[in-house]
């Protein structure tokens, strides 16, 4: 008795499913990377709440100051002294007419009297439009 070699792919070859597995994994590691892309804060925020909403500009500089007196100028931690003067050198490398404001987000635990002395200092350095963000309330 003879039997026939087949020599032709059969009809349950995973060669179709390669491709399609191929794409899934891809997309896969799209979505983890675009999902990070977004920075958050080095530390964590819980500003006060106010009524009023404001908007930024993308030329806007963020600073971000902690409860427990930890400071960071666009999301790259530093010391208060740093921050003043890293923040200073941006605003005089900006000749045009349209200065970039100063948003300050301060932690709702913050003392009062760290953030004003903050602002007067970023006033003394330049800084005439400092924005002091809030959460809306609910």
């Amino acid at each position: 008795m003879q039997f026939r070699q087949h020599t032709g792919k059969s009809s349950n070859s995973d060669d179709s499913v390669l491709p399609l597995i191929n794409v899934v994994f891809l997309l896969l590691i799209f979505f983890m990377l675009a999902g990070q892309l977004a920075a958050g804060d080095p530390f964590a925020i819980d500003p006060p709440k106010s009524q009023s909403e404001g908007q930024n500009s993308p030329q806007d500089m963020l600073i971000l100051v902690s409860a427990d007196g930890r400071f960071a100028l666009d999301g790259v931690e530093m010391s208060e002294e740093s921050v003043i003067e890293t923040a200073s050198q941006r605003l005089k490398a900006h000749t045009d007419a349209a200065k970039p404001t100063l948003r300050l987000k301060a932690d709702g635990g913050t003392p009062a009297n760290r953030i004003v002395r903050l602002m007067q200092r970023l006033r003394e350095a330049g800084f005439q439009r400092l924005k002091l963000l809030t959460v809306p309330e609910t």
